[in-house]
């Protein structure tokens, strides 16, 4: 059974690849000037979120050179540390809903210091894979279709965000703890 999944998973990318343009040249579609057009667009909206993705990278930037990351985590770290969670995580709470990139970066810095198979690696890893980054999505996608009244979205993906951090954390400890 296991080799039969391992087989499926290993040609299921191929497959659908394949399947996807032959599929749309049966039903007589153009499918290298469809691509091309799609192309376009896809270029077109690169070129109307750049002024967004400034700003927010800009903003990330002054946060954290700031040391206002640095001042939350060292003013959360007692409290964290009475409830049994390592105070390293915080930061990937704050920027993981900022920036992918960011929030990547730092996991792999607490994997790298502390181990994979630490506690700290596994609840900032279990983070990465439990949250989004809703500021980002949000300047995105919104920026490119013109959305300017976002403010449930914002607070709905931020809830989440914190939800998937919690969750992240409780279930990690529970688990490897």
């Amino acid at each position: 059974m296991l080799e039969l999944m391992n087989l499926i998973s290993v040609w299921m990318i191929p497959i659908v690849i394949a399947f996807i343009p032959l599929f749309a040249f049966a039903r007589r579609v153009l499918v290298y000037e469809t691509f091309v057009d799609g192309a376009k667009d896809g270029f077109s909206t690169a070129i109307s979120i750049i002024p967004h993705l400034v700003g927010m990278m800009v903003a990330i930037s002054v946060f954290r050179a700031s040391g206002a990351l640095e001042a939350m985590t060292s003013w959360m770290g007692p409290f964290l540390l009475g409830l049994g969670v390592p105070p390293e995580i915080m930061p990937l709470g704050l920027l993981r809903p900022l920036t992918g990139t960011g929030s990547l970066a730092y996991t792999t810095e607490l994997i790298h210091v502390y181990g994979p198979d630490s506690i700290i690696g596994r609840i900032a890893s279990t983070i990465q894979g439990s949250t989004d980054t809703t500021l980002y999505v949000l300047t995105v996608y919104f920026g490119a279709v013109g959305i300017r009244k976002g403010r449930y979205a914002l607070k709905v993906g931020l809830f989440s965000d914190i939800i998937g951090f919690i969750a992240a954390i409780f279930f990690c400890l529970l688990v490897f703890g």
